[in-house]
Order: structure tokens, then C-alpha cells, then sequence
């Protein structure tokens, strides 16, 4: 059979026997699914294809109902999208605490934890953080994981969706002290919630240049 024939052999079984594709699909990603359709608007294609959508589907395909606190949240932060939110408190990013991190990553290049060699073989003549302990410290820099004082603290939950994008323009030597900067760049409502991305640039103290700029992705949930 040719694969054209294949293909439409294949289509036209799905025209007779409609299914929900999102039945198929586990529960996290299914939220996904449901998400891709509301934002591409791609119910028509979906039809097209043959995937059938039924009543429920359709109605988890409609606009999103916002939570009031959600609704009231992202009016606050879309006023200020492009201003600079936090600044953090400095940091002092020891020899000791690039030593535990090396010892929990396993990670033991000399430029990080052998400061005799790197004054002699350094360019910075000095040891330097990894650049993943710069950004595994945006938790903290940013007062995230303070429970006294929580950054959105009328949502149920708070979720750390991930990152856009990360840079490490300048390392962070041991001894340096480091402190973050965030601004808002977009607030989108989500399914039960928010979608916060957000620029978040870490400073090094008498440095002009940050020791990383990463976009991250916050999911609130109320």
C-alpha cells in the first residue's frame, strides 16, 4: 500500500469513528492540550483532521473564567509590566558555598574549587561560581522561598514552570557579592490561574556587567 493510500485509508477511519484525543493523554498533559487550542484557536484544524471534539471539549476549549484574586492580581502586575519589581538583598557568594555545590553536582573543575591554581592560571585569577549556582540561586535572591513574606500570598499555590532563556554574561568570583533585579514582562491567565514570565538579572556588586539574566516562568494557581 502506497503511504498516500495509507493516509487516507487512516483519515477516513477517524471521519467514521471520531474519539477525544484528550482521553488519551495523561492529566498533566492534557492541561497542555486544552491550553494549545484556546491560544492557537485551532478547534476548526482539529475538526478538519477528523479529531471530533465533544460538548465537554468544546467547553474546555472556551475562554478561561478568572478567579477574582487571579483577575485582580494580573490588573496590578500588567500596570507595571517593563518596571523594574524587586530588588533583592545582597548575597555573598563564598568559597564554601561553590565547594557544597560542587560536592552536590559533582562538578570539581579547579576553576571552581582549587583557588591556589586559579591564581596562577586563572584569567580571573581567582576561583569562580558555576554558573548553574548563580541561577539555583534566584530562589532566594528573589525572597521566593521566604514563607513570612510570600511574593503573591492570595494564590494557593506557587508553581517554578521553568525558563525562557538564561545567560551567564559575566562570572561570579568567590568572594562577590550578589543581589537580583526583576521585572514583569507578561501576565497571561491560565487554566485555575496565571502565568507570570519575568526578567530577573543578577547583579555583581562594583560590576557593570550581571552575573546571569535568565526569563522565568512562574504559574500561580488560586
Amino acid at each position: 500500500m502506497k503511504v498516500v493510500d495509507f493516509l487516507k485509508q487512516k483519515s477516513e477511519i477517524l471521519a467514521k469513528h471520531p474519539f477525544e484525543l484528550k482521553d488519551w493523554l495523561s492529566p498533566s498533559i492534557r492541561d497542555y492540550w486544552i491550553e494549545f487550542l484556546n491560544k492557537a484557536h485551532v478547534s476548526g484544524w482539529s475538526k478538519a483532521e477528523g479529531i471530533a471534539l465533544n460538548g465537554d471539549a468544546a467547553q474546555e476549549t472556551a475562554a478561561i473564567e478568572i478567579h477574582p484574586e487571579a483577575a485582580k492580581l494580573m490588573e496590578e502586575l500588567n500596570a507595571s509590566l517593563g518596571e523594574e519589581t524587586h530588588v533583592g538583598q545582597w548575597l555573598t557568594v563564598d568559597q564554601d558555598k561553590i565547594n557544597q555545590f560542587a560536592e552536590v553536582t559533582e562538578d570539581h573543575q579547579w576553576i571552581h574549587t582549587d583557588p591556589e591554581r586559579a591564581a596562577v592560571e586563572s584569567p580571573f585569577k581567582t576561583t569562580i561560581a558555576h554558573g548553574f549556582l548563580t541561577l539555583s540561586l534566584l530562589s532566594v535572591l528573589t525572597d521566593s522561598v521566604d514563607p513570612e513574606n510570600q511574593k503573591f500570598p492570595t494564590a494557593k499555590m506557587t508553581v517554578n514552570f521553568g525558563l525562557n532563556q538564561v545567560r551567564f554574561p559575566y562570572p561570579v568570583k568567590a568572594g562577590n557579592r550578589v543581589r537580583a533585579r526583576t521585572k514583569i514582562q507578561s501576565v497571561a491567565p491560565i487554566k485555575r490561574g496565571l502565568e507570570i514570565v519575568q526578567e530577573i538579572s543578577v547583579e555583581i556588586e562594583g560590576c557593570r556587567r550581571p552575573g546571569c539574566v535568565a526569563e522565568s516562568v512562574v504559574r500561580l494557581y488560586f
